[in-house]
């Protein structure tokens, strides 16, 4: 595997590819982004952002949203995978704001967590792109870079993947480290026909030496 220093030299190098690597979510504020995260699992960024705008005019707090319909919800999202489940959840977890955290966004993971909808990687990104606060959400593409490049064992689960990369990478470089993963999963080392003889990782990559 690689040492904690060849994997923070290998997210430099990402970053001097992707400078500006961020998320590709709309930023808004803490509460509809949490929405648009948890609107995110099994889609495209680009597909949550075409639907957002509207719903978000029409549900402009929580209590607009733990007071509507399945059906009208449904009716904003429907374009996206899972729209009836991500619509429940999106309602659900607006009234447990309301009830529990008189309608603001929490700060912490565990309290996050708590909300319908939220698991482990949308807790953490909102937390690194509403609060700044250190975290290393994994995602396929994080996972897929980790594993080809050797920064975790093949077989890591998710939670192992983000334990040892915020083990093995300085806390300064979480937020970042995680949004260069992601670049370069999308547009380097892709799942099908990654772009391995033009990679500058090429040297510390034992999957890619294979391919090449």
């Amino acid at each position: 595997m690689l040492s904690s220093e060849e994997t923070t030299y290998a997210i430099e190098v990402m970053g001097e590819m992707f400078p500006n690597a961020t998320t590709s979510l709309t930023k808004t504020d803490p509460y509809h982004f949490m929405l648009s995260v948890i609107l995110s699992a099994q889609t495209t960024d680009k597909a949550v952002n075409l639907v957002t705008p509207a719903l978000f005019e029409r549900y402009k707090d929580p209590v607009d949203l733990a007071n509507a319909s399945q059906a009208e919800v449904e009716s904003y999202i429907k374009t996206i995978g899972l729209y009836r489940n991500k619509a429940r959840f999106l309602i659900k977890c607006s009234q447990e704001l309301v009830e529990r955290f008189d309608g603001v966004v929490p700060k912490t993971r565990k309290e996050l967590m708590s909300l319908s909808g939220v698991g482990r990687k949308t807790a953490d990104v909102v937390l690194a792109e509403c609060f700044g606060i250190p975290a290393f959400a994994v995602d396929t593409h994080v996972s897929r870079v980790a594993k080809r490049l050797g920064m975790v064992p093949a077989d890591s689960d998710v939670l192992t993947i983000e334990k040892i990369l915020m083990q093995k990478v300085p806390q300064d470089l979480w937020i970042k480290g995680h949004h260069r993963m992601i670049f370069w999963g999308r547009y380097q080392c892709m799942a099908r026909n990654p772009k391995c003889s033009s990679c500058p990782l090429l040297d510390i990559c034992p999957e890619g030496r294979s391919r090449v």
